[in-house]
């Protein structure tokens, strides 16, 4: 078996950092901890989507020995009070490998260990286990939970494995699995999901597409929807940027006549940063307007305010020092940053408003702004923000809206020896109501929800997580919500096509397009599932790829 090399492994854990995706996931949120399923599941997903682009890694063996593990705490999941001779990373490791070859008994996977004893030495198994050990760890020592995260990581590393070209030992399930006992034969098959897919991703794209125009005047050759078919065809390959995809457009597109590379920027840095905007929300009211026709659509009532970093710019920022500001992170990297308003919990995942981030802004103007538009577009209940929103001056006026918040605390002081005390009492959970200070004798009243959390790391104040609301703790599960718009920013970034233009309008739209290119995506998933099912799962049975690629023939490609 070839082993990952020292350099190649720190390669794709460099990629990963370079794609500021929070990784290991439970450190994305405060709600999340180590023993989150969940978030072993997302971890599998990110580093198996970088892993296999490696040009050194082609083995499926090579990655489930190198897969970290140490953080994850496998004791919630293990049904054995005593210890044994295995411990649960190796044996987690061993059924991935079972569930990757698609062996339905334990038999070839002892087989398979004793013909390849180094395969066992990398596992650290020592002796392979026998058949009864690893039917009794699979089905009584195993939560059933663990069994199903088992059976989607494998699944997860087919297709990174499939996608990078690498050999698979069988074709992966592309679809999500059965949506547990309630599945039943009148679920829609995969032919159905792409015919549908069809037929509602033609419709949007007429109703959302007219939204955006390049003022371009009457007697041009190039139709405008060529523009759009070009930046969708950006976002379905990763890191392409306008001139290589420029000139492979003109081989996939049916068109007569496409843009040229530097004419399609050229175009785009015509628009103004509030055009761009502007634009985009006339979409995003075309898009909720053919949802709004589905009860399903509302739902809604909570958001999510978040800022995201664009990749760390590396070249000459002189003159763009207020436009490419630095990383959240307070190290010596530089990057455009973006901040968003999306649609989180029950409710379809909508990013209802893109904004930049300029020195000098602050975040009350960028909350209040993205508020403004995400409340002309649906109504608001709940505002989620990360604790980078925390000030008091905020909080007051998102409650003068008559909108109930969420926010992590930065712990000061007080908030750390109020924890310590906690930890002394063995208390894991406590509120208390706190004036906050706004100036000029005024006051902003919320409620300190104090937080343990589960298994974790450190021995002091640290155990705790401390969160604001105008509405008492009752509202701290919806919190867990937020880790949506992390999981959206993945995607977009994903849909956003390369430059390494200083054009703070052109970075700008990029981002937004790929916003758009991202909902649309998850409109169609709702009319789809409504359409097929009569209901709507959170849980998307259309995938970004196939919407991606409806959507490029509806503008002109293929």
């Amino acid at each position: 078996m070839v082993v990952a090399t020292r350099e190649s492994r720190r390669s794709v854990f460099r990629r990963i950092a370079h794609q500021h995706v929070e990784w290991p996931e439970y450190d994305s949120t405060p709600l999340y901890d180590r023993s989150s399923l969940g978030g072993l599941e997302s971890d599998v997903r990110v580093v198996s989507s970088v892993w296999f682009t490696h040009p050194d890694h082609n083995s499926l063996e090579q990655f489930v020995c190198e897969l970290p593990l140490a953080y994850f705490r496998f004791e919630a999941h293990d049904c054995y009070e005593s210890s044994t001779c295995y411990e649960m990373d190796t044996l987690f490791r061993v059924f991935v490998l079972k569930e990757l070859h698609g062996w339905t008994h334990e038999t070839p996977l002892v087989e398979y260990l004793d013909t390849y004893p180094e395969l066992c030495e990398r596992l650290e198994l020592g002796t392979a286990p026998d058949q009864s050990t690893l039917w009794r760890t699979w089905n009584e020592r195993f939560t059933r939970d663990l069994r199903e995260t088992i059976q989607e990581a494998a699944r997860l590393i087919l297709i990174k494995a499939q996608n990078a070209g690498v050999a698979v030992p069988r074709e992966p399930e592309r679809t999500l699995p059965d949506r547990g006992d309630d599945a039943t034969e009148s679920d829609p098959d995969d032919q159905a999901i792409l015919d549908e897919a069809g037929t509602v991703t033609k419709h949007v794209s007429r109703v959302v597409f007219p939204a955006f125009s390049l003022n371009r005047g009457e007697g041009c050759e190039i139709p405008e929807n060529a523009y759009w078919g070009l930046q969708t065809y950006l976002g379905l390959r990763e890191n392409l940027a306008a001139n290589e995809g420029a000139r492979s457009f003109i081989h996939e597109s049916t068109r007569n006549r496409t843009p040229l590379g530097h004419g399609h920027r050229d175009q785009i840095r015509d628009l103004s940063i509030e055009q761009i905007r502007e634009m985009y929300r006339q979409a995003v009211q075309q898009l909720i307007n053919e949802l709004a026709e589905t009860e399903e659509f509302f739902r809604a009532g909570i958001v999510a305010i978040d800022i995201t970093e664009d990749d760390p710019f590396t070249g000459d920022r002189t003159g763009h020092e207020d436009e490419i500001i630095g990383t959240k992170e307070k190290n010596d990297e530089y990057a455009y940053q973006w901040a968003t308003v999306q649609l989180v919990g029950n409710a379809v995942p909508l990013v209802l408003d893109a904004r930049p981030v300029r020195r000098g802004e602050s975040r009350k103007e960028i909350v209040e702004d993205l508020l403004d538009s995400a409340e002309d577009l649906v109504h608001v209940d709940n505002v989620l923000m990360d604790r980078e929103f925390d000030s008091q001056h905020i909080l007051e006026m998102i409650s003068q809206r008559g909108l109930s918040y969420v926010v992590p605390k930065r712990m000061q002081t007080s908030e750390k020896a109020q924890a310590k005390r906690l930890l002394q009492r063995d208390q894991d959970r406590y509120e208390t109501d706190r004036k906050l200070h706004l100036g000029n004798n005024e006051w902003h009243e919320t409620t300190l929800i104090y937080r343990q959390k589960e298994d974790s790391e450190h021995d002091d104040h640290r155990q705790y997580s401390v969160f604001m609301s105008n509405r008492g703790g009752g509202f701290l599960s919806e919190y867990g919500y937020r880790w949506e718009i992390e999981s959206g920013y993945r995607s977009i970034k994903r849909f956003m096509a390369a430059t390494t233009s200083t054009d703070f309008g052109l970075r700008f739209f990029y981002f937004a397009f790929a916003c758009l290119l991202y909902s649309i995506w998850r409109a169609v998933d709702l009319l789809v599932q409504v359409e097929l099912t009569g209901e709507y799962e959170h849980s998307p049975i259309v995938t970004a790829d196939n919407t991606l690629t409806l959507l490029k023939k509806e503008t002109g490609i293929g």
